[in-house]
């Protein structure tokens, strides 16, 4: 299973790390790489140093490029500035629930902001069930942050997911299956974004 995963990813890899070489005479239109394909949604105090982090390095050993925030920003760098333009670049989501997960608004933010921006997200319940999961209210957010939130959390408890007891459960195997998750919706998404290429293309020539 490890070994099919790895080659999967490292025939992936090749293909998203390849950037059009600039066509002569049009350099402004030069394709740029995004921010990241894997843009990690986590609570870091329950998470950063097991799943989150894990999996991030996992990814990023395969050639993959994830976001997550203790590895991929510096002392300096703005939250909003760093984190919002990875959550629009990315290609997929994964957003790691775990016990304290909606205590916190930049959580919560990022995935509204994941949801919003139409993106494909990867739900991971981590010692955690979807029916636990409520957006908190501590009357500081105003009714519009609420309502954005309640959406957001809604949309992502009803979708497939992963589940995983970090006492009980199989580490390895569980790292396992959620690259290959991962990776399995990044070719997904590849393919998509293909077809969308090519129908272009046909409906250019008529």
């Amino acid at each position: 299973m490890q070994q099919s995963c790895s080659s999967s990813a490292k025939y992936l890899c090749r293909k998203l790390v390849q950037v059009p070489p600039p066509t002569p005479n049009k350099a402004a239109t030069t394709m740029t790489r995004p921010v990241c394909d894997i843009f990690i949604n986590h609570r870091g105090i329950d998470t950063k140093r097991t799943i989150a982090g894990l999996l991030h390095d996992h990814l990023f050993r395969l050639g993959l490029r994830p976001f997550l925030d203790s590895r991929s920003m510096k002392p300096g760098d703005g939250l909003f500035g760093k984190i919002n333009p990875a959550i629009r670049s990315c290609k997929l989501g994964v957003a790691i629930f775990s016990p304290n997960y909606c205590d916190s608004y930049f959580c919560m933010q990022e995935l509204a902001l994941l949801m919003e921006n139409k993106k494909r997200v990867i739900p991971i319940f981590c010692d955690v069930k979807p029916s636990q999961l409520q957006v908190m209210d501590y009357g500081i957010r105003s009714a519009k942050q609420l309502e954005r939130f309640n959406f957001a959390l809604e949309d992502a408890k009803y979708t497939i997911g992963l589940a995983f007891d970090t006492l009980r459960g199989n580490w390895p195997e569980f790292l396992n299956s959620a690259t290959e998750a991962v990776i399995g919706n990044l070719v997904e998404l590849e393919a998509q974004n293909t077809s969308k290429k090519r129908t272009y293309i046909l409906h250019g020539r008529e």
